[in-house]
């Protein structure tokens, strides 16, 4: 184990947590959104969908970087073996826990308020494996892209270690820009090919999680972990650069109109890779450069939501389309809504956080990390 000890990256820490936690008002605006879903209000507001836009276009390519930053952080730490073992407990039995305790009751409700549950018997074995690898998987699919991605990284991160001066030596935001567009492009192409090919393999989930979504968050992990090697490529993220603002300006309106011309049947998902890939590599510096001069200190209330994230990240997802199935009908006005539909939420996803702290088996479960025999509340490590 290497001793050389790093310092706290609060900022990170926070950011990591606020990202995670967006996910609410992101599926709660889904609900009131022009965007088709599990739920849906009668009628979608376009501030919501506005709203909902601008946290999923550029959110989670974010946090694949810091991902990327901790994971390499901990590579440097551990045995390879005992890396590997870590890391996928933290993320694996979270995810292995959230499938029977959270998942499947939420398809099981879903079934019923889709009034879906005469169909079932008809569809085929793989058609039943599929449907439910799509529905169980869920919410929960960027721990399946973390669990892959930490068992690609047993070989990446070797290479980057032999060759992270040659790799961000003279590293810019510009050759970056680059890098990612041609990333993009390729990532489009081989959809398009995958889809003049194969196209029912598009429909298959564990395809879609483990193979298309690995592929595309790929190089915001290995960006986050060369974040880490270099500390000139770190301060490139940390300081606040007006092309990387106006960029992601435009960028998301591209990401806009896309989504309203767009066609499925054309080169729309395409398209979205392409700016979403740009979009979210400027979108680390406006988001780290914010984090590191609003975020950057330690706080009892910040660590305690850095610590509840992951666990309040799980929970709410059922909780949401709890809310929307039953709740929403009787809410005529979308904002009065929306606002209800967060403390609704929140409050009950906070009260459960609370409860799982005082019971070590679930503690264990929902964080992945062995529990010792007292009260006394651990934080959670990276």
């Amino acid at each position: 184990m290497t001793k050389t000890p790093a310092q706290r990256e609060y900022f990170l820490d926070s950011i990591r947590a606020w990202l995670m936690l967006l996910g609410i008002p992101f599926h709660i605006s889904l609900i009131y959104s022009s965007h088709m879903w599990h739920v849906n209000s009668a009628y979608p507001s376009w501030w919501l969908t506005l709203f909902n836009d601008a946290i999923h276009a550029f959110r989670m390519q974010v946090f694949f970087v810091i991902s990327g930053y901790f994971s390499y952080m901990l590579y440097l730490r551990y045995p390879l073996k005992r890396w590997w073992k870590l890391r996928v407990e933290r993320v694996g039995i979270p995810m292995l826990t959230a499938i029977p305790l959270l998942t499947l009751p939420q398809f099981i409700m879903l079934q019923y308020v889709k009034d879906k549950t005469a169909e079932w018997h008809t569809l085929s074995t793989y058609d039943k494996f599929n449907t439910l690898s799509w529905e169980l998987i869920s919410h929960l699919w960027f721990l399946l892209v973390l669990v892959v991605l930490t068992t690609v990284s047993m070989v990446l991160f070797k290479k980057l270690k032999n060759s992270a001066n040659w790799l961000a030596g003279n590293i810019s935001l510009a050759k970056l820009s680059l890098w990612f567009l041609l990333l993009g492009i390729a990532w489009a192409a081989l959809r398009r090919i995958v889809l003049m090919s194969y196209p029912d393999i598009l429909r298959d989930a564990l395809f879609n999680f483990a193979v298309m979504q690995t592929l595309f968050y790929i190089p915001f992990f290995i960006l986050g972990a060369l974040a880490f090697i270099n500390s000139r490529l770190k301060s490139l993220f940390t300081t606040p650069s007006p092309w990387c603002m106006l960029g992601s300006a435009l960028a998301f309106g591209a990401y806009l109109l896309n989504q309203r011309y767009g066609s499925g049947d054309g080169w729309m998902y395409e398209t979205e890779a392409v700016i979403t890939m740009q979009l979210g590599l400027w979108m680390v510096n406006v988001v780290f450069s914010l984090g590191h001069k609003l975020l950057n200190f330690q706080s009892a209330r910040v660590s305690y939501f850095v610590n509840a994230s992951l666990f309040i990240y799980l929970v709410h997802h059922p909780l949401t389309l709890l809310f929307g199935a039953w709740i929403t009908p009787h809410i005529q006005s979308n904002l009065l809504g929306f606002l209800t539909g967060l403390v609704f939420v929140i409050g009950i996803a906070v009260l459960l956080y609370e409860i799982h702290l005082r019971i070590p088996l679930l503690r264990f479960l929902f964080s992945g990390k062995p529990q010792q025999n007292d009260t006394k509340r651990h934080a959670h490590a990276r």
